[in-house]
């Protein structure tokens, strides 16, 4: 018996020695090549630059009325229908007041000319729309009871687009600016719009500041609805002839590799930037076209020390 335990001992203490050298040999050969550094040779280049801002916004009237009736009552009829466009004092429905749908219900029970005389005398009040717009909700049906200020209809005027932009981006935002939408629903639809207000009153939600961002669409199709969610951008700059490099090729500290030439040693040249749409960066001074700059990326394996340019 002890002859077996001290050959399972051995046997354990040889095998977590080889996990050891093996574990050391790995960890030498990882960080012997870790620090190998490839570099890509760009030329520095001009070409068109477009620079968005995007921000996630939702489809939204710019003005909702609620349609109440002035009296209690019931609803005799509705003449119309969600998503038709209505034009100011246009009967949107009859409403009897609680006394005459009394009297009709007795006056109807009663038969005959009865129901006729005081259908003819005591007249149902129209509902009809205060502003030209488009009915968005319909709370009720025919024969309902109804009471002063119940909402019956909500209206809009027209459909905008809001979005809520962070107050660092706010500088990039100005009143005509261009806007392209893209709706999450219809991802193969895309609209366009301009800038129409900015919000001078702040929200504040989990400590971020937004201001409300009302963008007017240049066309707005059927099949937009108020609540879909959208992505807006804000066109900032479209230009051509833009002298540019790779925005990972600059440096945190503002600095840009240079290539001097086969053979001889980067230097680290400070560049002054511009805009940038997050894969390419306007640079304003440092570099002149026709430079050659260096990416600098990072190999497990070993690599090759020599030098080339490549395009």
């Amino acid at each position: 018996m002890k002859r077996k335990g001290y050959l399972n001992w051995k046997f354990f203490t040889v095998v977590i020695g080889m996990v050891v050298v093996l574990g050391g040999i790995g960890w030498w050969m990882f960080q012997s090549n870790a620090d190998k550094t490839v570099y890509e040779y760009l030329k520095v280049e001009r070409g068109p630059l477009r620079v968005t801002l995007r921000e996630s916004a939702v489809v939204q009237p710019e003005h909702r009325l609620n349609v109440t009736p002035p009296i209690p009552g019931r609803i005799d009829s509705v003449n119309v229908s969600n998503g038709v466009t209505v034009k100011q004092g246009q009967v949107l429905a009859w409403i009897s007041s609680t006394d005459r749908a009394a009297l009709i219900d007795a006056a109807r029970a009663a038969g005959g000319k009865e129901y006729d005389f005081w259908k003819d005398i005591y007249k149902a009040a129209p509902l009809v729309a205060p502003l030209d717009g488009r009915i968005i909700s319909t709370a009720v049906v025919p024969g309902q009871v109804v009471v002063a200020a119940q909402t019956v209809f909500t209206m809009s005027d027209h459909l905008i687009v809001q979005a809520n932009v962070d107050e660092t981006d706010l500088n990039h935002v100005w009143i005509g600016q261009m806007a392209e939408i893209t709706l999450d629903s219809f991802p193969d639809s895309h609209l366009t719009g301009t800038v129409h207000d900015i919000a001078y009153d702040a929200t504040t939600v989990n400590n971020v500041t937004t201001y409300l961002v009302n963008i007017f669409l240049d066309s707005t199709p059927d099949f937009v609805r108020s609540g879909i969610s959208t992505n807006v951008f804000l066109l900032i700059s479209d230009r051509q002839n833009v002298l540019q490099i790779p925005t990972d090729a600059i440096t945190p500290e503002g600095e840009v590799l240079v290539a001097q030439g086969p053979g001889k040693p980067l230097v680290a040249q400070k560049v002054v930037v511009g805009l940038s749409d997050g894969t390419s960066t306007e640079v304003v001074s440092g570099l002149n076209e026709s430079d050659w700059i260096a990416r600098r990326t990072f190999a497990i394996q070993k690599v090759s020390k020599g030098f080339s340019f490549t395009k």
